[in-house]
């Protein structure tokens, strides 16, 4: 798509928008073009909050099925449009409720904490929710005997037991993205840019973060890059982070720690379909009222912590 059908569009996105009294939510790894017209941009745990405050009729989520999910979890008066169903989470469908209540029987004494990379049937079963930004947070908040079992990144489980030496049952799930690069990948970043600092996801492998200069969230990252004297960077998460880096420090550079890190799914959302979201107001997203009651103390608990 050429930048004049990308304005043309976009146009149309904005006037569009006013009219069903919407709010168009993206997050970090969404395409340019799709953060430029979104009104809020963030990580998961910046856009679980606009959600539950959001004052607009109709919430566009530019993101994945698990993120709408919550929106609609948080706010259940609100029509909530996600531009493809298809927009998955491959790390989400790696737990189940069947496999999470058969684990829960073998340690019933545990606090279930979850990734917000869950389904809202997942969340229904689980004590508290956290995201990469509050993760190391949620977990130091728990009774320090309480047994807890992570679900479903275990990288993100191995990272915060590295924070809080607190020791947990992890899960055997991950990111698809974030786990399929390898140290070797960091170390010829690190050669090629010897003066630039890493910063790296925890969703990671800990070999990966073990490496890091900084470990973040998406808004972490952005905020350490902003702050740091550093003018040159490594960034070891989804590349759609380059965006809003670019933007926010436009005279400093980053370069990509692979070419791989690219989540198809996020990418699935484009101008077009946020325009046709709005027109037809479909496909939604809507949690069933037994799920949503079950989910909801376990995302309004993520959000008391920061």
């Amino acid at each position: 798509m050429d930048q004049k059908t990308i304005e043309k569009l976009s146009e149309k996105i904005l006037q569009l928008k006013n009219e069903r009294k919407a709010v168009i939510l993206a997050h970090f790894y969404q395409p340019p073009e799709v953060q430029d017209v979104a009104d809020f941009i963030g990580d998961s745990l910046a856009l679980s909050q606009r959600a539950a405050n959001t004052d607009a009729e109709v919430i566009v989520f530019c993101g994945v099925h698990f993120m709408a999910e919550s929106a609609s979890i948080l706010s259940p008066d609100k029509i909530v449009v996600l531009p493809d169903k298809n927009a998955g989470c491959p790390m989400a469908d790696m737990i189940d409720v069947a496999q999470l209540r058969q684990k829960k029987q073998e340690i019933p004494e545990a606090t279930v904490v979850c990734y917000v990379n869950t389904t809202a049937s997942v969340k229904a079963e689980c004590d508290i929710a956290c995201t990469s930004a509050n993760a190391v947070n949620v977990v130091a908040s728990l009774p320090q005997e309480q047994p807890v079992l992570f679900v479903p990144d275990k990288n993100l489980g191995h990272y915060i037991i590295s924070e809080t030496g607190r020791d947990m049952v992890l899960w055997e799930g991950c990111c698809n993205i974030h786990d399929l690069l390898p140290i070797e990948d960091i170390r010829k970043a690190k050669e090629k840019h010897p003066e630039a600092l890493l910063m790296v996801h925890p969703e990671c492998r800990p070999e990966v973060v073990a490496e890091a200069d900084k470990v973040a969230s998406t808004a972490g990252m952005i905020n350490f890059a902003c702050e740091s004297e550093a003018d040159e960077f490594i960034v070891a998460t989804e590349k759609g982070i380059l965006h809003p880096l670019k933007k926010r420090c436009p005279d400093k550079h980053f370069y990509m720690a692979s070419e791989r890190l690219v989540c198809t799914d996020m990418k699935k959302i484009t101008l077009d379909k946020v325009y046709q979201a709005l027109l037809t107001l479909e496909p939604r997203v809507k949690v069933p009222m037994e799920i949503r009651e079950r989910a909801l103390g376990c995302l309004e608990r993520m959000l008391e912590i920061v």
